[in-house]
């Protein structure tokens, strides 16, 4: 199993509006990049991809993912994000629902569900950065131990600034790199709602008036 499969089972797992479809989009996106950058399929130049040898994951969406590295140019990791980020959380569930691989409504979870919630309640730092880049608690319902740990807001503040789990002290951690332009790329797309949201509603004040 990748990472991206793994905040994909966990963001399924989660109340209905808990994680938004676009920002699900991008943190799978990252996902997909740190899953190739362990794979070798990538390194970073800054802020930019730079692709290495072609490699067969056997994973058909990280497989679809290295394709899609634009080999001719070194590519910022920003427009990585939106460029493969687009419908990518749909591609997901519909394989996840396709494999079998997520519960029908009432049943108890998967395998595949049950191990990556263990990753997440282990608090690994890679799939616990991505999920605090989008807004969710590294910890599951139900098992924090101190009520006076950081928020998952607060959390989502230290993984965009690229502070997740401490990793991001180090400004040479590639890791590192890609969760903060997750953390960006969110915050960049959360202030585009929000300036859509005013638009419409300063729309429809005028159609009021007449």
């Amino acid at each position: 199993m990748t990472t991206a499969r793994d905040l994909a089972l966990v963001a399924l797992s989660l109340p209905t509006g808990d994680v938004e479809r676009g920002d699900l989009s991008l943190g799978l996106a990252g996902a997909e990049a740190i899953d190739l950058l362990e794979r070798g399929a990538l390194t970073l130049d800054g802020d930019r991809i730079v692709p290495g040898l072609p490699v067969t994951t056997g994973d058909p969406l990280l497989d679809a993912a290295e394709a899609a590295l634009a080999r001719k140019d070194r590519e910022k990791i920003a427009d990585w994000l939106w460029r493969r980020g687009e419908g990518l959380a749909a591609a997901y569930v519909q394989d996840l629902e396709r494999s079998g691989q997520v519960a029908g409504p009432g049943a108890g979870a998967t395998a595949e569900q049950a191990r990556a919630e263990e990753r997440r309640a282990s608090g690994e730092p890679v799939l616990t950065g991505l999920l605090s880049t989008l807004g969710v608690s590294d910890t599951p319902a139900g098992d924090e131990e101190n009520p006076d740990e950081d928020t998952a807001d607060e959390a989502h503040v230290d993984a965009a600034d690229g502070d997740a789990k401490g990793d991001a002290d180090d400004d040479d951690d590639p890791v590192s790199t890609l969760l903060a332009a997750v953390g960006d790329a969110v915050t960049e797309l959360e202030a585009q709602r929000l300036r859509r949201n005013i638009e419409n509603d300063a729309f429809d004040n005028v159609w009021r008036g007449y």
